[in-house]
This record gives C-alpha cells, sequence and structure tokens, in this order.
C-alpha cells in the first residue's frame, strides 16, 4: 500500500487542503462530544496549523497522498533554539488508512531528514487522553518525559500548553531501534 503513496513536502497549497480534513479525521476521536465541543475543538486543532508552517516548514514537513488525494501529513521543523532537536508538531493519518504504516512512513521519513540536518533527537507531544497516539509514540521508540502527575501510568506535564491543556511530552534518540510492534 505504501507503494502507491506519494511521498512531497508541504508547499503553502495545502494548508487548506490539510484543514478541511481536519474535522472529518478526528470526528469522535476523544469520544461522544457536544456539538459545541466538537466544534471547539475544531477551531484548536485548526489554530495549531496556521499557514506559516506551510510556507516556512517545507524541508521536514511532508504530505502523503494517494490518487491525488491526502492520505496523511506531518508538520515539523528543526529548533532554532537547539539544533540538535527536530520537532514534531502535528501528524494527521485518513482514519481507514490508519495501521497501515503510513503514519510511521512518515515518522521514519522524518527522522532520516532530521538526521541528515545533525539532529540526534525528535520531540513531539499528545494529550494525555490519546491512548492510540501514546502507544504509537511508544512502539517509535520516544520516551516520555516526566511529569508533574500521572494519567493511567502516563507522565503528563500540567498546563504545558496554558492553562488546563496538559500534555505528555515525548523525546526519541535519532537512530535505529528494535521493532516493537504494531504500526500506525
Amino acid at each position: 500500500m505504501l507503494d502507491a503513496m506519494r511521498f512531497r513536502p508541504v508547499v503553502e497549497p495545502d494548508h487548506g487542503r490539510v484543514l478541511s480534513v481536519l474535522s472529518s479525521w478526528w470526528a469522535g476521536a476523544l469520544g461522544d462530544e457536544p456539538p459545541e465541543v466538537r466544534a471547539r475543538r475544531q477551531l484548536e486543532r485548526s489554530l495549531l496549523l496556521p499557514r506559516l508552517f506551510f510556507q516556512h516548514f517545507g524541508p521536514l514537513s511532508e504530505i502523503a497522498e494517494q490518487e491525488g488525494e491526502i492520505a496523511a501529513f506531518l508538520v515539523g521543523f528543526r529548533s532554532e533554539s537547539h539544533p540538535e532537536d527536530a520537532y514534531i508538531h502535528f501528524v494527521g493519518v485518513r482514519p481507514e488508512l490508519r495501521g497501515r504504516g503510513v503514519g510511521r512512513a512518515l515518522y521514519e521519513r522524518f527522522f532520516a531528514r532530521a538526521a541528515a540536518l545533525g539532529c540526534t533527537a525528535v520531540r513531539s507531544i499528545t494529550s494525555p487522553m490519546n491512548t492510540g497516539s501514546y502507544a504509537f509514540h511508544h512502539r517509535l521508540g520516544f520516551g516520555a518525559e516526566p511529569g508533574d502527575f500521572e494519567v493511567d501510568g502516563r507522565p503528563v506535564k500540567r498546563d504545558y500548553d496554558g492553562p488546563g491543556l496538559d500534555r505528555v511530552a515525548f523525546v526519541r534518540p535519532l537512530g535505529p531501534i528494535a521493532a516493537t510492534g504494531g504500526g500506525e
């Protein structure tokens, strides 16, 4: 299936295309929510992906296309403050393609490009309630950084992204890791 994918750097016109899939790709991701909560979460997700990511972060950010449609995307960059680190900011995989290696392929391609730039680690975050994301990052060799408290045994940093926006922070050294089974 990955053979049918076309991977390419993001470009500015991808911004609208990616925003257009956020609602459908994340519908019900955190369970049944009232419409006003779903609308707020949609707005929050779109605010996490301003156009500047598509204008200025193309070298490490990537789109996977299948038959001309977006199949997946990864938005990431090399840290200006810590050039030894790369950061994966936002990733999405079309729901029917999850568990088929598309997300893993995007991450592994990102790891290779970041390493080629001299990065020695990749960082990322997720919501403490996103157990699928937590497991996926663990399978790819990410370790959770210590937190202020735990949710179901996962270390969480309180108010990481602002009041009430707790996060699990991950770090993964670059280099080969042992296969841990499963895949995105």
